[in-house]
């Protein structure tokens, strides 16, 4: 993959200028001498180590800007040191905003160390370098192979927090066994591999975080198999990468608003799964793999990404440099009902809709770089929004429903020792039961997009509303009307169909209705998206509409 390594390598040269520019080199900074300051104005290991290991890629590597470069040299000992100082003197690392004496973060930061520390070790040092470069290998070897091991004697006295926790702990205690020949690393390693790994068969991890941990669960499934010799954890990496397929955006970027984690609703592009794509298409002869690598490929160069950062990987697996393979593809026509995440996907070339179970945003319709999210919101007793409990697959349609089941308290009608009401054992009080509130959201796919139909029973006279939210920047029309959708902004749309655009992209939503003005919530119902634009529908219960999603014609300009 020549091009695909000189645009990796162009990059990565691009980060060592900017990790130059961002190091601490002043000697009365005290702990943070050496160590390099990120965008937060925050100085902690895990980022030095990033930026120190990209330089000394770039120190090794002899089609780099920066080969054997003494001032980087110099810069990398610094950091070096800056990491060492900064480790625990019991080995552990600490992500300094969230998580001390961090058994996980150890993990992640010896992780990022271990490919150097074996390029340095056995691809470089076995060879015939050049003298000044094999004393600088011998020498940061030395630093990171101190740092791993303190760490990973650290990692078999510690705990974690999440699930992929268990993994890249695992994977980085064989990793460093297989190194330092330390059985006790393995044993450890073996007790969290001996619960077995969270994998549906779908190929979905436990955090369903499609923007983040899934491929760092991916990495830790294939630094496992290397560890071990055993094949059989790269089928649940693979099992992933094939989900994955079906998790790509019209416009290349992942849909992240099923994860249980951070990346939640968060734009992220397929950079990082890349080398995993490359490395295990090489690997298994699997070319819908190398033509996902591909495609990722493609999506940087189409959204002006900067190259993911994994020059280190190319320079201890030589032959992914020379090895070509042209074609480039994902999938963009499916339709798959991921059962255990209560999830659908469907791709129908440049739109895409997402129906998802147990969440108050259950639709997402995305027309190229144009996503809408569905949500119906209210106020009925403790609920403050329609999140559906179950999702069937009918012949025709998909169907969502939820009953809200009213209630109020009886009164003890007698003495419980004490009249302090939060002394008082409430879970004893008998309940009345009712009113009720009955959702049913039937989602069906028709020519250019799908049709909504909702219909609401039960009580009656309840004020609820259909929250349509845009992206920031998004022009809405109507036949009435043409605005800009700031950030936080909405309206009530009452009539005709509303029609919402971001460049040659526009999906169309209606009939809408406004039977009252009602849009804020009441009792602490869920706000609107302070960075989307949100339209309403209103009506009172009960009531049954249909609102028509469509994707327009793309070969217009709708600015």
């Amino acid at each position: 993959m020549k091009k695909h390594y000189e645009k990796i390598l162009f990059d990565t040269d691009q980060r060592i200028l900017r990790s130059l520019d961002i190091q601490i080199l002043d000697p009365n900074a005290g702990l943070h001498y050496g160590g390099f300051r990120d965008c937060k104005g925050l100085v902690e290991p895990k980022f030095a180590i990033y930026r120190t290991t990209t330089m000394i890629a770039g120190l090794f590597n002899e089609n780099s800007h920066y080969y054997e470069n003494v001032t980087i040299y110099e810069r990398v000992l610094l950091g070096l040191k800056y990491i060492s100082h900064s480790q625990r003197d019991n080995g552990f690392f600490d992500l300094i905003n969230c998580n001390f004496y961090s058994s996980p973060d150890t993990a992640f930061c010896l992780k990022r160390l271990i490919p150097i520390y074996q390029y340095l070790t056995v691809t470089f040092l076995e060879t015939d370098g050049k003298d000044n470069l094999r004393d600088y290998a011998a020498t940061i070897s030395s630093i990171i192979k101190d740092i791993l091991y303190r760490g990973a004697t650290a990692m078999i006295t510690g705990g974690f927090h999440t699930p992929n926790h268990r993994w890249a702990i695992a994977s980085v205690l064989l990793t460093c066994s297989q190194l330092f020949n330390e059985a006790s690393f393995a044993d450890h390693a073996m007790l969290y591999l001996n619960e077995g790994i969270d994998s549906s068969e779908d190929g979905e991890y436990a955090e369903r975080s499609a923007g983040n941990y899934n491929r760092i669960c991916n990495d830790a499934m294939i630094m496992i198999a290397s560890a071990t010799g055993d094949d059989s954890y790269l089928e649940y990496a693979t099992r992933n990468l094939y989900m994955m397929l079906n998790y790509i955006e019209p416009d290349g970027s992942i849909f992240t608003n099923n994860s249980t984690r951070q990346d939640r609703g968060e734009k992220v592009y397929p950079k990082d799964y890349y080398m995993e794509y490359l490395y295990l298409g090489y690997l298994l002869n699997n070319e819908t793999f190398l033509q996902a690598a591909n495609k990722i490929m493609d999506y940087v160069t189409m959204h002006n990404l900067t190259a993911m950062d994994c020059l280190i990987h190319f320079m201890n697996l030589p032959q992914l440099i020379t090895f070509e393979y042209e074609s480039s593809n994902m999938p963009d026509s499916y339709h798959k009902y991921f059962r255990e995440s209560s999830l659908v996907r469907i791709r129908n070339g440049e739109y895409s809709c997402s129906i998802v179970n147990q969440s108050s945003s259950f639709l997402y319709f995305t027309h190229g770089d144009l996503t809408m999210g569905m949500k119906i919101g209210g106020s009925f007793c403790e609920h403050r929004a329609f999140i559906p409990e179950q999702l069937v697959q009918k012949p025709d349609c998909y169907e969502l429903t939820q009953t809200m089941i009213g209630w109020y308290y009886l009164p003890f009608g007698k003495d419980v020792g004490t009249s302090d009401w939060w002394k008082m054992d409430h879970s004893q009080r008998e309940k009345i039961y009712g009113p009720n509130l009955n959702f049913n959201v039937s989602i069906k796919e028709v020519k250019d997009g799908f049709d909504v139909h909702i219909k609401v029973d039960g009580i009656d006279r309840a004020p609820l509303r259909i929250e349509l939210s845009f992206d920031e920047g998004t022009i809405i029309s109507s036949d009435s009307f043409t605005i800009y959708g700031n950030g936080g902004g909405s309206l009530i749309a009452k009539e005709g169909t509303i029609t919402a655009s971001k460049g040659r992209y526009a999906i169309s939503a209606g009939t809408a209705f406004g039977n009252h003005n009602f849009s804020d919530g009441k009792f602490g119902s869920e706000s609107k998206n302070p960075n989307c634009f949100t339209v309403y529908f209103t009506d009172y219960t009960c009531f049954e509409h249909v609102i028509e999603l469509r994707a327009l014609p793309s070969n217009m300009d709708y600015r």
